[in-house]
């Protein structure tokens, strides 16, 4: 399957044994392999070999098709395949005609160069054939802007270009958090019985809700 329009000097093209995994995984992690996921294709190498470009944070950029069993997210089974790789991969899962895309951020483990640690992951919704077309690769200036641009448009950072992928990060996190927070409030407000309490409640959910707003609506650097 012809994922992006990249070089052919690019492609890989080579199946990944599910087992290549298994020191990563406890004996739970291993079925999921068996049960969710019918392949893994290693399809692209982005490098300065095959692209002509440097990076200074990335050498490498790969991406993987992978190919499930049942229309699940299988963010534990990305995670593990994280874990061992060191380098940023583009994940691209498929269940039928429908697709989602999922990378993840990562550092390298402090006390153990085998372990990746994950920072963020960035993820779309799941989308059919036209819909994950538009998302695309742009091979310019490094593979840092390479891997930061692709990682924008899984954002919700649609009008900061300029920003670096650790502001990126960090924006969604303060997102989450934001989520999480007003989530938490819901519920309160749910459970309360008390009528000033509820009124309390309800202030600090509208300001919680007033400053997801102006964190979404962040301007263009």
């Amino acid at each position: 399957m012809d994922i992006f329009d990249l070089p052919e000097r690019m492609r890989v093209g080579r199946v990944i044994p599910k087992n290549a995994f298994d020191s990563y995984t406890n004996s739970k992690q291993k079925q999921l392999f068996t049960d969710l996921i019918k392949r893994i294709t290693w399809e692209y190498k982005i490098s300065e070999a095959t692209s002509n470009l440097t990076g200074k944070e990335l050498k490498e950029i790969q991406i993987f098709y992978v190919e499930l069993k049942e229309q699940k997210e299988i963010k534990e089974v990305l995670d593990i395949v994280d874990n061992a790789i060191p380098y940023p991969i583009i994940f691209l899962i498929n269940w039928k005609n429908e697709y989602y895309y999922s990378t993840s951020t990562k550092h390298a483990h402090p006390t153990n160069n085998n372990i990746s640690v994950i920072d963020w992951n960035f993820k779309t919704d799941w989308l059919n054939e036209n819909e994950f077309s538009q998302v695309s690769i742009n091979l310019n200036r490094s593979l840092d802007h390479v891997y930061k641009e692709f990682c924008l448009q899984l954002s919700e950072e649609k009008n900061t270009p300029n920003s670096s992928l650790e502001d990126i990060v960090e924006h969604q996190e303060k997102l989450n958090s934001l989520r999480n927070s007003i989530e938490q409030l819901d519920k309160k407000i749910r459970r309360s019985k008390q009528f000033n309490e509820k009124v309390e409640l309800n202030q600090e959910l509208n300001k919680k809700k007033r400053e997801l707003e102006n964190l979404r609506v962040k301007p263009q650097n």
